[in-house]
Formats: C-alpha cells, structure tokens, sequence
C-alpha cells in the first residue's frame, strides 16, 4: 500500500491533475471504474457502477492515502494524467507495483472511453445519464458520438459556468426556475448535474407556453426518475413562484423574455442568475444616435451594437441591483452566434458608488442613442 500511495503523491507533484483507477481484482467489483479529478478543493473521486456514479471530495493532504486505501488489493492499473505525461501503475497478482511515465498524446474527439485526456468534463464519457442518451450525445453505453461532440462540449461549458458558484454554495437544498425551458435538454442535465453530481436536494420547475411541451417534458421527468423536477404551463410575465428562489435559469428566451424572466429574479431575490439571452430586437428599433452616427450608417453594424448593448444593459442593472454580474462567452463562435451567458450572484450588500457608477454607464448610454430598455423600465425608472 505504501508504494501505492508514493505514486500517487509523486504523479501529484509531477503535476498529474486527473486519474483513472481500473482492471479490477474481482468480477465481481461493485466499482468497474474510477476516475479522480483536480478541483479547487483538492480532488473529487468519482465511482462507477454499472447504472450510477457516486462522488468522494477529499483534500489535496489527504489524496494519496485515500488513493492507496482504494486500489490496494482491489485494482490493478492507475493511469495518471497531466503536463504531457501520463504516469501508469500496474500492480501484478502478487500486489507488485511497477511505476512509469511515458509522453501523453492528445486524444480525438470522443475517441477516449476511459478518460478525455485534452480536458476533465463535469459529464465524463461512461457515466449513465439518460436525457444525454435520449438527446443523441451518448449512446447507450456511455460514450459521445462523434457528430454530437460539439453539444457535448456546450453542455459542459454551461456546467462550468453554473458550478464555479455552486461549489461555494453553501445550502444543501436548491430551489430552481428555469424559464422559457422548450423541450429541456439543458434542464433535465442541469437537474442531473445539481443532485447526482453534487448531491444537492432539489426542487425545479421548468415554464413554458406550449402545452405538449409541457406534457412531454413531464412525462420524461417521471420516466428519469427525476422526483424534484416538474414542468408548467404559463408566461415568464408575472409568473408566482411557489418557493423562495435560489436559483433563475433562462436560456434563449427571445428578446423582451430575458427581461422578463431577469425582471422576476430581481424581485424574489434570487441568489444566482444563468442567463443566455436570444434574439435582442428591441434597442434596434429605438436606436437614434445625438452624436455616433456611425453606428447607426450600416445596418449589421448596428444590429451587432444593438444586440452587444442590450446585454451590456442588463449586466450594469443587476450590478445596480446588487449582483456581482459577469458576461462571458458562452460557446465557440462557430457553432452559433447566441454565444452571451449572463452570471449574476447576488452580493451580501453593494457599495453606494459601485451602483451609481453602474446607473451612471446605463444612462449614458440610453441618452446618446435614444434607447428605452424594458429592464430599466421595470426595475430602475
């Protein structure tokens, strides 16, 4: 056990950030898999079964020997990953180890059934997840489809986004509206992510306006086995929220929508705002310049502007309204130009000059181009 623990703690601090525990002892094994990743926290374990995936937090101190006291006598390959290297122990029948590290070569799109070596997923490759299965990212037995790996990728990328302020939250328990759902993929994944992943108790209500969405959705609920997560039909305008809210989510709900949904967040309090905003017309139709007629002379430029100001907008008002807000890049431009995610986290109290520089920059903007936001209309004006 001790060289076990040696090789851990030397692949560590030969910068090793990510690991796979295979080859069990027995058959029998009720792990087949486990993988360890790099956190800020220090490392989280991940444990396989055939049909689940649990998770083990333990510090950096303590990583090695938590390591050791799981592979020894039950596995016999650890393979280490990390700074162009991947650091291989083999254990033979006789509990031998033999330790060595070779060059690590990058690996193709979803060509990797053990481990992505070019990048640790919140949603790694053989774990059973079902919504993933039934949207066509992940056949049944776990692995990506190569044609689907760009939605692989954006399904993680919001993950990262929403984890970043999860891991710092400090409640057991969630409280979640996600407006504008549609048919829910990110929904039932977000769902997935908050309970599975990071074992939070769970009460989710998706909106939308189109019944048999609504059904259907319901429906898939039920069969996942997914008990915190219901669906109903109504508008984002003056929707009463039947919990107090922890947590607002509203992906791609067309132009004054996002409003809307921002504008319902403020009001209850919500702790921590995803939004990815779509379809921005308003402020394009408005737009009449005293000075920058520039913006205005070409239509795609103005369009652009508009759109980019619109979010720029709504970022200065919730950090008016006490949110420490960040615009970040949602997905590659390549792959849609819907690529804004607005993160705002509600701050314990807001400094004076903080929320006057912010209304100072929204009024400054709305004076030069004639702009009327319907955000500022319903929280500000």
């Amino acid at each position: 056990m001790e060289s076990i623990r040696e090789y851990f703690e030397k692949a560590v601090s030969l910068g090793a950030a990510a690991f796979v525990i295979s080859n069990p002892v027995s058959k029998t094994a009720e792990y087949k898999k486990i993988t360890a990743d790099k956190k800020p926290f220090g490392f989280q374990i991940s444990k396989y079964t055939q049909k689940q995936v649990f998770h083990e937090n333990v510090s950096e101190t303590d990583f090695a020997f938590r390591c050791a006291q799981i592979v020894y006598g039950n596995y016999k390959q650890v393979n280490g990953f990390g700074e162009n290297k991947e650091h291989i122990l083999l254990i033979s029948k006789k509990g031998v180890s033999r330790y060595s590290v070779k060059g690590n070569t990058s690996l193709k799109s979803g060509g990797d059934t053990q481990h992505n070596r070019e990048k640790n997923y919140i949603l790694s490759q053989g774990e059973n997840i079902p919504p993933l299965v039934d949207m066509g990212v992940f056949t049944k037995d776990g692995k990506v489809i190569n044609a689907m790996y760009h939605k692989y990728k954006q399904i993680n990328r919001f993950l990262e986004t929403v984890d970043d302020e999860i891991s710092a939250y400090p409640s057991e328990t969630l409280n979640v509206i996600d407006f504008g759902c549609g048919k829910s993929y990110l929904t039932f994944i977000l769902y997935y992510y908050l309970t599975a992943v990071k074992g939070k108790r769970v009460n989710m209500i998706g909106l939308d306006l189109k019944k048999e969405v609504i059904e259907k959705c319901e429906a898939s609920a039920r069969k996942y086995g997914y008990d915190g997560l219901h669906f109903e039909l109504g508008d984002i305008n003056g929707y009463k929220a039947p919990f107090e809210v922890d947590m607002v989510v509203t992906l791609h709900a067309c132009d004054t929508a996002t409003d809307h949904a921002l504008y319902n967040a403020v009001s209850w309090g919500a702790k921590m705002i995803f939004s990815v905003p779509c379809c921005q017309h308003e402020l394009n139709k408005q737009m009449q310049p005293k000075n920058l007629d520039i913006i205005s002379r070409y239509g795609i430029i103005q369009e652009r502007f508009c759109a980019l100001a619109t979010d720029a907008v709504r970022g200065n008002i919730l950090e008016y309204c006490g949110y420490k807000t960040q615009i970040m890049e949602f997905i590659e431009l390549d792959h849609t130009p819907k690529n804004i995610l607005i993160r705002a986290v509600k701050r314990p109290s807001t400094p004076r000059a903080v929320k006057q520089k912010a209304l100072d920059e929204i009024n400054a903007v709305i004076n030069e181009f004639g702009f009327k936001p319907t955000l500022y209309e319903l929280l500000i004006k």
